[in-house]
């Protein structure tokens, strides 16, 4: 079953046993998410179970205009970002977050990001902001399109383009701080 038709059920009967189904499709993938952002076990789980609580209070608010799993992780992101944001007590969680629609000049080629090695690219997304870091991880790991980025950010699919390429031009510079090879 898809996850649509599982929620359909799910809103019409209220078995449990619809709702522990995307449980167990979606807790690594959120627990993963929020523990790479919040780099904590104990607020990874709490975390996940919170991200949990606001999809089973908010089920019947799935619109399906995107996919259930961008749903979600909008969900999930937005709820790290609030966690860390609490945490730092400073709002601008986002460096250079600026919507500029302006053509994006100098673009930095994936493939050096993809070619540095896994340990190095750690320590990589460790040096450069959370915001950055987690655009690069929708777009590389979780392999994001852009329109998915935009409607899990609420920017426009420009804005998450300046947004890809500045988190590319930090994870570059980081890199090339740290290490002389590239």
């Amino acid at each position: 079953m898809t996850d649509a038709e599982i929620i359909q059920i799910y809103l019409k009967s209220r078995d449990r046993r619809y709702f522990h189904t995307l449980y167990a499709r979606y807790s690594v993938k959120i627990y993963s998410r929020c523990i790479s952002l919040l780099k904590d076990e104990v607020s990874a789980q709490d975390a996940m179970q919170e991200v949990f609580m606001k999809l089973f209070l908010n089920l019947s608010k799935f619109g399906e205009r995107a996919k259930f799993s961008t749903w979600v992780y909008s969900i999930t992101y937005n709820h790290c970002i609030d966690v860390i944001r609490k945490r730092k007590k400073n709002a601008s969680v986002f460096s250079e977050d600026i919507e500029n629609t302006g053509e994006i000049a100098a673009e930095i080629s994936d493939s050096a990001l993809l070619e540095m090695e896994v340990s190095r690219l750690k320590v990589v997304l460790e040096a450069i902001p959370v915001g950055d870091k987690a655009v690069l991880l929708m777009k590389y790991q979780d392999e994001m399109q852009i329109r998915e980025i935009a409607e899990a950010l609420n920017k426009s699919e420009s804005a998450v383009k300046m947004k890809l390429k500045r988190a590319k031009e930090k994870a570059l510079k980081a890199y090339r701080e740290r290490y002389t090879d590239l």
